[in-house]
């Protein structure tokens, strides 16, 4: 018999108390493909059975052909436009996302899922593992980006979606959309990858490898299996949000927002407390995150952003991930975006001009690092809402 999510515990079979998590029940919809229908990763393992969960925005027009596939970032999920069902807070993209947005719920038909190997519904680590009905933890197979898209494929086919008018992300949501663009051309008729790479650079690995290590290094953790053990790597899993979120922001906006500003004193305390408000910041950061996200799919999903890399699965030339697509392209980038420079984007544009692709490129003028994809930034909303309009007229959809 299963469980639902208004049930507070279930036990295992050592008699430990699990929470019942999203990443088996999730509040969303949910796919699901049996042992006839395996998902075969790159590393060479067939996930078998495994599910998708997903959420849609939005109407499928009589074609089938005004259908995006928004791709989630790093800590995102599946809850694009709609309110989380564990935070209780907004979709993490509904500046862009909804009735009358750049991407229009009253034109296009809105599809996004959390990628394999997360938390929220889709298969990853924290989900019960048939063979032992414990959470998988580490025998979790390893995933990669291209492992994330198959997923995808596998959805819209189920969805019955054979052509995708376009398909956007931003930072690992990108790396997804042109992964999409390289693996499955013909299926993708315009891209919007934003904030992103074609490949992850030493110092990002290294930026995660520290996020790892602070995870693994917490006596909590227990080698990937605190959920059957009852514990939870809380510590270590904030310690790496707070690393992580400084790289998100730029020098600039921090400043801005936080500068050397006392948290509720006017003189230090000559302690270890959080005297500055950016200290504050951060705590909280790592505080909340860990209310919502696992320590394990991080670890998978930091690794699979360090195994991306198109040009190395193109015979080291960039250019022939893309040589002969159809498909139309919108890079951006943003000036301050320092984990993801503008290089990166320039780099791709290159490579698609190589390849003879119809690109536009942006790079916007913003101090706000990293995240500015994420925020209210005019000039974004602007360039996406045209594009997609210009796609859509070439397209023919007819809503």
């Amino acid at each position: 018999m299963s469980t639902t999510p208004a049930e507070a515990e279930i036990k295992t079979d050592r008699k430990l108390p699990v929470l019942v998590r999203e990443a088996d029940h999730p509040r969303s919809k949910l796919a699901v493909f049996d042992q006839r229908r395996p998902l075969q990763l790159d590393c060479g393992v067939a996930l078998s059975p495994f599910q998708v969960a997903y959420q849609t925005y939005g109407t499928l027009n009589d074609d089938r052909s005004n259908a995006v596939l928004v791709c989630h970032a790093l800590t995102g999920d599946q809850h694009v436009a709609n309110v989380h069902p564990v935070t209780g807070k907004g979709g993490w993209w509904d500046i862009m996302i909804g009735p009358g947005r750049p991407i229009d719920t009253d034109r296009y038909f809105v599809v996004c899922s959390n990628v394999v190997g997360g938390c929220m519904g889709s298969s990853g680590p924290s989900s019960t593992n048939p063979l032992t009905s414990e959470p998988y933890g580490l025998d979790f197979p390893v995933i990669t980006i291209k492992d994330m898209v198959r997923a995808q494929t596998m959805l819209l086919d189920h969805l019955g979606i054979d052509s995708l008018f376009a398909v956007v992300g931003g930072s690992m949501g990108g790396m997804q959309v042109l992964e999409w663009c390289a693996s499955y051309p013909e299926r993708v008729f315009s891209a919007l990858p934003i904030a992103t790479a074609p490949r992850h650079s030493a110092q990002n690995i290294a930026f995660h490898e520290v996020g790892r290590q602070a995870v693994m290094a917490d006596p909590e953790w227990r080698n990937g299996r605190y959920f059957v053990e009852g514990t939870s790597p809380r510590r270590g899993l904030s310690v790496a949000r707070m690393g992580a979120h400084i790289t998100y922001l730029s020098d600039t906006a921090l400043h801005r927002k936080f500068g050397r500003r006392f948290q509720d004193r006017d003189n230090p305390t000559f302690s270890f407390d959080a005297d500055f408000e950016v200290e504050s910041y951060l705590r909280y950061q790592g505080s909340t995150f860990v209310e919502r996200f696992d320590a394990n799919s991080y670890l998978y999903l930091t690794r699979a952003m360090d195994y991306f890399d198109l040009a190395g699965d193109h015979g080291g030339v960039l250019a022939n991930a893309f040589r002969g697509t159809r498909t139309r392209f919108c890079v951006i980038s943003f000036t301050s975006d320092w984990l993801f420079p503008s290089a990166e984007s320039r780099a791709v544009v290159h490579a698609l001009n190589a390849g003879g692709a119809r690109v536009s490129f942006a790079e916007i003028d913003s101090d706000k690092g990293h995240d500015a994809f994420l925020l209210d930034e005019p000039e974004l909303f602007a360039i996406v809402r045209g594009f997609l309009d210009a796609a859509g007229r070439a397209r023919g959809i007819v809503v």
